[in-house]
């Protein structure tokens, strides 16, 4: 079955995560994902406060850039909160948006050198790992984590151009795909992770795959939709984004997965004006429709 999840966008403020967190655990939705842009909340800060104030819902954090983090404190926080909350986290890295780690003094001069540097480590490290590396951009003398997960921790990529997307086939455990992403990007996605796969000697490993999709339902949600599209210069993408009720959201849905995605975040427009009617929309009207 695929997965079915909702973001809180982080245009809204951090005060307002606890009361969408906790309707989400209410109304039985299977996942709450969070954002970590610049420069509005932190990934990890409000993972652990949402997954407290809940007991159920699971919590993906997509993505924490790596620019802005070394990697044994990704480590250190993607334990603890495994740790903390069995079975309930999900962390995805990825590039960041370059100009905002040029912003900070991060940007990379080579992004993805850095990313397969950080995922490397940061698989080691959660399963165990003494890890003494000397990379370009990641540098380990000795470092193992005192509390390492107790299980397998799954490490997701945020990828969209076909060199991440083989990267991550070859080096991470799943892979997180943006709004941006029609049905056949999906396909295409899937073609290019399995190739990275193959050129690591790990075919037939399993690959988690999950896309947001941008979705607007109640009064004015064309209109809503139509205006995202546009101000991410995505309005002559075919097939992204959906605006409707829970037929409409949950057809797309299918298309999704039957694309080959295993779990869709459903992404509500930066303006939604009712956070939490839209999780119950979610969990109540689109899950029994979908697949």
């Amino acid at each position: 079955m695929t997965e079915l999840g909702v973001v809180f966008r982080p245009q809204l403020p951090p005060e307002r995560l606890r009361a969408v967190a906790r309707a989400a655990d209410d109304v039985g939705l299977e996942e709450l994902w969070l954002w970590e842009d610049c420069f509005l909340e932190g990934g990890v800060s409000t993972a652990a406060a949402a997954l407290a104030w809940t007991e159920r819902v699971r919590v993906g954090v997509g993505l924490l850039p790596v620019p802005l983090r070394n990697v044994a404190l990704t480590a250190m926080e993607t334990a603890s909160l495994h740790r903390m909350f069995p079975g309930r986290a999900t962390v995805a890295v990825g590039h960041g948006v370059q100009d905002w780690m040029g912003q900070v003094g991060a940007r990379a001069a080579s992004p993805l050198t850095l990313l397969g540097e950080h995922l490397d480590a940061l698989r080691a490290l959660l399963g165990g790992a003494k890890l003494t590396v000397e990379g370009r951009y990641v540098a380990l003398d000795g470092v193992a984590l005192d509390w390492p997960p107790p299980a397998p921790v799954p490490v997701l990529a945020g990828a969209t151009g076909p060199r991440t997307l083989r990267l991550s086939g070859a080096r991470a455990d799943g892979t997180l795909l943006t709004a941006a992403t029609s049905p056949d990007g999906v396909r295409r996605a899937r073609q290019l992770i399995e190739e990275g796969q193959r050129e690591a000697g790990r075919s037939g490993e399993p690959h988690r795959l999950v896309v947001y999709l941008l979705a607007a339902t109640g009064a004015g949600a064309g209109d809503r939709l139509r205006a995202e599209l546009a101000a991410e210069g995505l309005e002559s993408e075919p097939g992204v984004g959906v605006a409707g009720d829970a037929g409409a959201v949950a057809e797309a849905v299918r298309r999704l997965a039957e694309a080959g995605a295993d779990t869709v975040v459903l992404q509500p427009t930066a303006d939604e004006p009712d956070p939490e009617g839209f999780i119950g929309f979610a969990a109540r009207e689109v899950r029994p429709l979908a697949p």
